[in-house]
């Protein structure tokens, strides 16, 4: 069963809010955005679409989850094409729970010497922390619910839905 939990018109506007900041952040300078598919691909293409700096975009492919629980494990099935040595770099994600991914891909980052790095999450539930991550741009604060949709998924579905819903069984 699906609720809805944030409206289609609150992403919007929080999404144009984050665009302002990351570009007022960044202003006159080049951004190497990192899409942590395959969640973030749908907030992240309307994060670029708001942001006034030069962007350049690249995929990252990872995943900790199976079903609705995390795995524990972060495993990395596609890596950057862009050298990122000594460039300005945005992670984006979709959501930060236990801080597992972000912790991991942060440390692979940070071992390639950008000239800094960010990070931007659509949802942020730090209730589910098991890693304390350092989240510069954060969509919206949640707690503890399974969320599909905007790119989110249960088991590759309900990516397409254009709000955040709440999965109850």
């Amino acid at each position: 069963m699906l609720s809805v939990f944030i409206s289609e018109e609150d992403i919007k506007k929080r999404v144009a809010e984050l665009g302002k900041e990351i570009s007022n952040d960044y202003k006159g300078e080049e951004i190497v955005v990192v899409v942590l598919l395959r969640g973030s691909f749908i907030f992240t293409a309307d994060l670029v679409r708001v942001i006034e700096s030069d962007v350049i975009v690249d995929f990252m492919v990872v995943s900790s989850y199976q079903g609705m629980e995390t795995s524990g494990e972060v495993r990395i099935f596609k890596d950057l094409a862009e050298n990122i040595h000594g460039r300005h770099v945005l992670i984006v994600e979709d959501i930060v729970d236990t801080g597992l991914t972000l912790t991991k891909i942060l440390d692979v980052m940070n071992s390639r010497n950008p000239k800094s790095l960010r990070t931007c999450s659509l949802l942020s539930k730090p209730s589910r922390r098991i890693k304390e991550v350092d989240i510069k741009y954060v969509g919206f604060t949640i707690e503890d619910k399974f969320v599909v949709g905007y790119g989110l998924d249960l088991d590759q579905k309900y990516r397409q839905i254009p709000y955040i819903a709440e999965v109850t069984e």
